[in-house]
């Protein structure tokens, strides 16, 4: 049985937590509240020197951190990830997008707006955030009005990598209604068997 070390309401931990339902892969769920230093004590760093969650305990011990690498690690062999080779790239390509050019703006957005008081300094950043997070929206929406996934002809892990913080976006203050092909693909999303939402 897999053990996921995470934080419920972390878009990242909810990658992972989405792709196991999914896939109906058995796991234990071990809760790491990173706002409160957890990921920096020894027992943790043990696991991972990085100290981020999510980070994977598998079967042998050993231990994968890294959402995307998770997912992929995860999707291997079954009907989340393409099985040809442009195929595959595909996909990496859009989780390498999400993680350079959509998380580093909508998902910190959303940290700044959901998590820190009114007066915080860093309520400053926002205005530069949104500019970018509406950036890497306008490549989504484009892709969208093509094709109905990211993963391919169908759903899969490149669609929860990037899901998992589109989808609340508006806590970070953006507008997804200027999107119509993105509001469409996360109600597809929404749809789609075994999907469970994002705590909170």
């Amino acid at each position: 049985m897999f053990t996921v070390y995470g934080k419920s309401d972390s878009g990242n931990c909810y990658k992972v937590k989405l792709a196991l339902e999914q896939l109906r892969l058995p796991y234990r769920w071990v809760e790491v509240d990173s706002t409160r230093g957890e990921t920096r004590s020894a027992e943790f760093l043990a696991r991972n020197p990085n100290g981020k969650v999510p980070t994977l305990g598998l079967e042998d011990g050993s231990y994968l951190p890294e959402s995307n690498a998770i997912l992929y690690y995860l999707a291997e062999g079954t009907g989340l990830l393409p099985a040809e080779r442009l195929g595959r790239a595909r996909v990496l390509q859009w989780m390498f997008f999400e993680q350079y050019s959509h998380e580093p703006y909508i998902a910190v957005a959303r940290f700044i707006c959901y998590y820190l008081p009114p007066d915080s300094p860093r309520r400053a950043e926002l205005p530069r955030l949104q500019e970018r997070g509406y950036q890497a929206l306008g490549v989504m929406e484009q892709h969208l009005g093509q094709s109905s996934f990211f993963s391919g002809a169908g759903y899969g892990i490149a669609d929860i990598a990037l899901f998992a913080y589109t989808h609340c976006a508006a806590d970070g203050g953006f507008d997804l209604a200027r999107y119509p092909a993105v509001a469409a693909w996360v109600a597809r999303v929404r749809a789609q068997p075994r999907f469970v939402p994002l705590p909170g």
